[in-house]
């Protein structure tokens, strides 16, 4: 069996709620070591499908799918142990979510996880190595046992980023991670993604077309089909060719504004 060269490949996936195709016949590759951006209209489904890549529709009464979506080559849906994907595939999302416990058992929790089966006396080590990777270590090194709430919003979103690579995945998903944020912390999330993906394979929904710009590497442009209202991807490449010589005349039609 080849060797899969994408983290995460979507082939002929469909996406239901219900009688409601959300998603229709997604083909797409996340390159490993890449940042792949999600762009396109509201309702297009962007989200829809970030959240599947790791299941997070689960609960959801009526869901379904068709096709496959394939993490290192094996079917997402194939998981029996939600847990062991979910360490594999974290999540970032819009807002902020710290749980209401310190800065350090914040970054801890999922390793004293019984799926993680961290050491007990390597958690400390791990935190500060979380907490150095989402480059916040410098400025709560000294109040760890404080209240992770008590942080800025931008802070929080990068402890929520230690919490999720603290257990050492290999993709994180970001659904519009700089949202709720002033432009200062957005600029340093958009900086540490650029360290992050030397070590991770990012996946990240943005409505900031100038964003994805700055800093993915490769762009899917999702649309949503008029007559079934469902989401499908209109273009894949690299994210300067998509924004500055895109091939179908609906992506050129979002990028420049006409549409969207």
């Amino acid at each position: 069996m080849r060797e899969p060269m994408a983290a995460i490949e979507a082939r002929d996936f469909s996406f239901y709620y219900g009688d409601f195709r959300a998603l229709e016949h997604i083909t797409m590759d996340a390159p490993r070591h890449q940042i792949t951006a999600l762009i396109g209209p509201s309702g297009a489904g962007k989200s829809t499908l970030l959240r599947a890549m790791n299941r997070m529709h689960d609960e959801t009464p009526g869901m379904s799918s068709e096709g496959a979506l394939l993490l290192e080559g094996q079917d997402i849906y194939a998981f029996t142990d939600l847990i062991a994907l979910r360490k594999r595939v974290g999540m970032i999302f819009q807002r902020p979510n710290p749980f209401p416990m310190s800065i350090f058992e914040n970054v801890a929790y999922g390793l004293r996880l019984n799926a993680q089966r961290a050491p007990k006396d390597s958690i400390a080590t791990r935190v500060e190595q979380a907490l150095r990777g989402a480059a916040l270590w410098d400025e709560v090194k000294d109040k760890l046992a404080q209240s992770g709430l008590a942080l800025s919003g931008g802070q929080q979103q990068r402890l929520c980023i230690a919490r999720a690579i603290a257990v050492e995945p290999e993709v994180l998903l970001m659904d519009e991670p700089c949202a709720a944020l002033d432009p200062i912390a957005t600029l340093k999330i958009e900086e540490l993604m650029s360290d992050l993906v030397e070590r991770y394979t990012i996946i990240i929904v943005t409505h900031n077309l100038q964003q994805a710009g700055r800093v993915s590497d490769q762009t899917v442009f999702l649309s949503m089909n008029p007559e079934t209202r469902a989401g499908f991807v209109v273009e894949v490449g690299p994210t300067q060719e998509i924004f500055m010589n895109p091939r179908d005349p609906r992506t050129l039609d979002y990028i420049s504004g006409r549409f969207g």
